[in-house]
């Protein structure tokens, strides 16, 4: 029914238990999922991963039989000043978070651009510094586990907010193996434009969040919450661009809307999965 490249994330059913989630996914139509483990945004993996919680979240996944393209993870502040415990017990995370990818088969796992802050600890070089030898030192983990490690380089609220940040990080991660997820609500809500995001990191997007959007005014800070069709992303454009540089990836909706109430949601995810189908 629906573009095989284009699969719909947990975070968008975020109200449900995440059997209940998969159900209401698969139902609809979709054969693939991102799985949200974002604590405080979507709770369909415990923040506290023990080995047996892996087990657990990888069964009820793993029950419907629904691909897995990534889980959407988070293992705290990169950019944040770590001692050595502290470095352990974030190393820890990651493995369980690894170990969740690869028992649902994910093809990655997806970490943030630093905190949720866009002022850095200390200075903006060394905090998006640290955040880049976070995220290869993941890489390099992920490895081990048999998938890659992808990170959302452009988040409206973290470190690296706009697309001049972005660039920052990137030049950081070039030569290494860590992906790049594009979002197109957070390019709009940060005054940026998709197709320039194309133009400058298309060699490393490994993955597509759709979600709607407005910018910044003066008297209002940009709006990332909004369903498809209800906001200023130029999907069209967008996703013209990604096909004409040879974009093989995959595609995800990630709704985590609020113009919408929960008993809306199913038949929006739907409407929004047919057009972005169309524009595939």
């Amino acid at each position: 029914m629906f573009h095989h490249r284009l699969g719909c994330s947990s975070i968008s059913f975020r109200h449900q238990d995440l059997a209940t989630a998969l159900q209401t996914m698969g139902g609809l139509g979709f054969e693939e999922i991102d799985l949200g483990a974002l604590p405080g945004v979507c709770d369909h993996v415990p923040y506290v991963l023990d080995a047996e919680a892996v087990e657990t979240v990888a069964a009820v996944v793993n029950n419907p039989g629904l691909r897995v393209r990534s889980v959407n993870g988070d293992v705290g502040d990169l950019n944040a000043v770590l001692d050595g415990g502290a470095q352990e017990a974030r190393d820890r995370h990651l493995e369980m978070l690894l170990a969740l990818a690869a028992k649902t088969g994910a093809k990655a796992l997806v970490l943030p651009c630093g905190a949720i802050d866009h002022d850095p600890v200390k200075s903006l070089e060394e905090d998006i510094n640290a955040v880049a030898a976070q995220l290869i030192h993941a890489s390099a983990r992920a490895k081990e586990f048999g998938v890659e490690l992808w990170t959302e380089s452009l988040h409206y609220y973290r470190l690296c907010w706009n697309t001049e940040r972005a660039q920052l990080l990137a030049d950081r991660l070039a030569g290494s193996d860590v992906g790049i997820v594009m979002d197109f609500s957070h390019i709009v809500a940060s005054g940026g434009d998709p197709v320039d995001f194309v133009g400058r990191f298309s060699a490393s997007i490994k993955h597509v969040h759709l979600r709607d959007a407005v910018s910044a005014t003066e008297d209002e800070p940009g709006n990332i919450n909004l369903s498809i069709g209800n906001g200023k992303a130029d999907f069209a454009a967008g996703l013209a661009a990604l096909r004409e540089v040879g974009y093989t990836g995959h595609f995800s909706l990630e709704l985590e809307t609020r113009d919408v109430t929960h008993d809306e949601r199913p038949a929006a995810a739907a409407k929004a999965a047919s057009y972005i189908t169309d524009l595939i």
